[in-house]
């Protein structure tokens, strides 16, 4: 998984509640179990009409949104199915930072082990990062994860709370697997021992 220190992007805002990972990647997106490619359809629906063109009025589709590194949205933002090709996608178009009132709990936890912040803040703090967002080429944000930080283009400080265990596995880029890793001397210490122990197993 990728380290996740400091990121400064474009922060797009998607201003809808209750977005539901059948929204974020719908269903005809999952039949694969590969993470790249899924950003083409990521937000399928809103972004394309029937035919496939694309829907211009989609802010992922205006510059300099169509780079966002950041997403600002409502709350409950995940809802729905456990997929975890939701947070795959968000990945693959480019997003790496989520920030809403508050997010659905599997949603929420998929994003740490795929090396996505997401972060929970007061609706009023989420309007003043809107603000930023609506400045068009100046819509850039600077995510400072050691600091506990979003910084504006003004200069303005917004701190967030997270996790102590969580802020360390994103910094050091640790997923389920590494953070096994971590112990592969003392597996396969036991192991060892085991096998003196029990060598008829």
């Amino acid at each position: 998984m990728q380290k996740f220190t400091t990121l400064t992007g474009i922060v797009a805002y998607l201003p809808m509640i209750n977005v539901d990972t059948d929204m974020i990647i719908p269903k005809q997106y999952l039949k694969t179990i590969k993470r790249t490619g899924l950003g083409t359809g990521l937000f399928a629906e809103l972004r394309y009409d029937e035919a496939g063109q694309p829907l211009a009025d989609f802010v992922l589709h205006k510059p300099p949104y169509d780079k966002a590194a950041i997403l600002i949205t409502g709350e409950n933002f995940g809802c729905g199915s456990s997929r975890e090709h939701a947070p795959w996608a968000l990945l693959d178009f480019g997003i790496s930072c989520i920030v809403a009132p508050s997010f659905a709990d599997i949603f929420y936890n998929n994003c740490f082990k795929n090396g996505i912040l997401p972060i929970t803040l007061p609706q009023a703090e989420i309007d003043k990062l809107i603000d930023d967002a609506s400045r068009g080429a100046n819509a850039v944000l600077t995510v400072d994860l050691e600091a506990q930080e979003i910084r504006g283009p003004d200069g303005g400080a917004i701190h967030f709370d997270i996790d102590p265990f969580r802020k360390r596995c994103l910094m050091e880029g640790l997923d389920d697997i590494g953070l096994t890793m971590e112990k592969a001397d003392a597996i396969a210490a036991f192991e060892q021992a085991s096998r003196v122990q029990r060598p008829w197993s």
